[in-house]
C-alpha cells in the first residue's frame, strides 16, 4: 500500500460518472446580496391546509379519548385492579422495610425489641406448650380459627 496519496487516484474526469458533471452549463451570480426567502402563495396555502388537517385529526382523537379510555378500562378492569394491588403491595412492603430499618438504626431500640420478642416467646411456651391441657386448648383455638377462615363442617 502506498502511503503517498495522489488526488488523481481518486478523481478521474475521464470516467463516465464525471463526464456528465463536466458537461453542465455554468451559472454566473452577479448579485452579492442574499436573496430574501419568499414562500409562494401556493406553498403557504398547502402547508396551512396540511396543518388544519392535522389539527382536525388531533381534535377528533382528543374528542374520542374519554370513550376510548372508558372502553379500555371496562375491558381490562380485572387486570388493572390486579396490577394496582400488586404495585400497592410492593410499595407497602418497601415502605415497611424502610421504616423498620430506620427504627433498627436507633441506638438501644433494636436490643429492646429483641428482649420483647424473647419475653413474648417465653410467655407463649409457658402459656400454651408446657401442659397437656393448654396444648389441647391451643389446638381447639386453631380449629375454631380454621373454621372461621376456611368454613365448612367440623
Amino acid at each position: 500500500m502506498n502511503p503517498e496519496l495522489k488526488t488523481s487516484d481518486y478523481t478521474d474526469s475521464s470516467t463516465p460518472e464525471f463526464a456528465d458533471v463536466e458537461g453542465r452549463a455554468d451559472i454566473e451570480v452577479t448579485s452579492t446580496e442574499p436573496a430574501p426567502l419568499v414562500v409562494q402563495p401556493h406553498q403557504q396555502s398547502q402547508s396551512s391546509e396540511q396543518w388544519s388537517q392535522i389539527g382536525d385529526r388531533v381534535s377528533y382523537y382528543l374528542g374520542q379519548l374519554p370513550d376510548l379510555l372508558s372502553d379500555f378500562f371496562n375491558q381490562n378492569q380485572r387486570l388493572l385492579i390486579n396490577l394496582g394491588l400488586l404495585f400497592g403491595g410492593i410499595v407497602t412492603v418497601k415502605i415497611t422495610l424502610a421504616i423498620l430499618d430506620a427504627i433498627n438504626d436507633i441506638p438501644l431500640l433494636a436490643p429492646t425489641f429483641e428482649l420483647v420478642g424473647i419475653g413474648y416467646s417465653a410467655w407463649f411456651v409457658y402459656r400454651y406448650l408446657l401442659k397437656v391441657e393448654n396444648r389441647q386448648e391451643l389446638s381447639q383455638e386453631i380449629d375454631v380459627l380454621k373454621q372461621q377462615v376456611v368454613g365448612g363442617q367440623k
